[in-house]
């Protein structure tokens, strides 16, 4: 972690979350640096971990399954229902997560 800067809190990212449509992301997508968040996380609980470089939650998530780079049958799929989603950048990463449905 870079010393020369103050760790990243909750609330500081929590103010760097957007609601955004898929038409925003998809040259994030092309790029490369659309990570998909899974419902069952804190999104700003993950930007957190990566922007405080904590390798060993992001390992645990990914290697879980809750995180990983944004396949292309999700992102045609987002492109088709253009659902909302919430987003956070933590660059280079872009953290993504489609809401759970409210009953």
């Amino acid at each position: 972690m870079d010393q020369s800067h103050p760790p990243h809190t909750p609330e500081s990212l929590n103010q760097e979350t957007a609601r955004i449509r898929w038409a925003e992301l998809e040259r994030h997508f092309a790029r490369g640096v659309v990570i998909r968040v899974a419902r069952e996380l804190d999104l700003v609980a993950v930007a957190v971990a990566f922007a405080n470089d904590d390798r060993a939650a992001v390992e645990a998530w990914l290697e879980g399954g809750a995180l990983n780079h944004l396949d292309t049958d999700t992102a045609r799929d987002w492109r088709e229902r253009d659902p909302e989603l919430w987003a956070v950048v933590t660059a280079p990463w872009v953290l993504v997560q489609e809401p759970a449905l409210k009953p």
